[in-house]
């Protein structure tokens, strides 16, 4: 597992996106083959998405031949409402790059059979050739995408249900009000995701210090979600220095002096 410390928050969004990017560029330039990558939503990867956009309009780098898919969507929540992951991606990334509609994929949490659509995407994910990386955030519990503790840690996409601390958390995306966030979800799931070349994890504030310290230094647990990447043989934690206030200082140290012995 690498740990990656930016200063802040802002630091550690533009080191994310310029390694996608990279990625991206560099894929193209021996294949062509698309570049699958794997994609989340919430406050955290704002940043990285932004500076994604400007690439992209900067000719920097193109989504032309990326195929995406997307972590998670709420269980009945309309496409079109504000706070559906299909209206957030679209807002801060999709109707902002050169990504063709056809590459885009979002969990349908409206879909008339949701088993059916989770098997569905599963396949999808295989058909397009498996992710090259995921992009994705963590919970303060420790949980990625929607698999919360206790979930399987060879878990696949499937239905979900959230837990009561998770909606509070959600709850400043819904005026505040938790019983407007909707009690079920779609999710990939931890195998899903730790089946990617690649996975950079984001992880910003000291709300998300207890989650890095049970991820990093306690025993990979379903417990933790995050910790099933300790076994996973290219996974990155992109953070600030914020969230990593409970490591102890001999980890912080150890992941400090690897990161200034290696190059970007």
């Amino acid at each position: 597992m690498k740990i990656v410390i930016r200063n802040n928050s802002n630091e550690g969004s533009l080191w994310a996106a310029h390694y996608i990017a990279r990625k991206i560029n560099e894929k193209a330039a021996r294949t062509s083959e698309p570049f699958v990558l794997g994609l989340c939503t919430g406050s955290t990867p704002i940043g990285t998405y932004a500076e994604l956009i400007r690439m992209v309009k900067a000719g920097e780098v193109s989504f032309k031949n990326v195929i995406s898919f997307n972590m998670d969507e709420y269980v009945g929540l309309p496409v079109d409402h504000p706070e559906s992951y299909h209206s957030f991606m679209h807002t801060y990334l999709f109707d902002q790059i050169d990504e063709p509609a056809e590459n885009i994929h979002i969990l349908d949490g409206n879909a008339k059979d949701v088993e059916a659509e989770c098997a569905a995407y599963e396949e999808a994910i295989v058909k397009a050739g498996g992710f090259d990386l995921f992009l994705g955030g963590v919970g303060e519990d420790g949980h990625i995408a929607f698999n919360e503790p206790f979930s399987s840690l060879s878990s696949r996409t499937r239905v979900v249900t959230l837990t009561q601390d998770t909606r509070e958390v959600n709850a400043r995306f819904f005026e505040g009000d938790y019983n407007k966030v909707p009690k079920q979800a779609l999710t990939v799931g931890v195998a899903t995701v730790l089946s990617s070349q690649e996975v950079v994890i984001l992880a910003f504030g000291s709300k998300k210090a207890r989650a890095l310290k049970d991820a990093i230094e306690g025993p990979m647990s379903h417990y933790c979600t995050l910790s099933g990447l300790q076994n996973h043989p290219a996974g990155t934690i992109v953070c600030d220095e914020a969230a990593v206030g409970e490591l102890k200082v001999s980890s912080y140290r150890y992941f400090k002096a690897v990161e200034a012995a290696e190059k970007f």
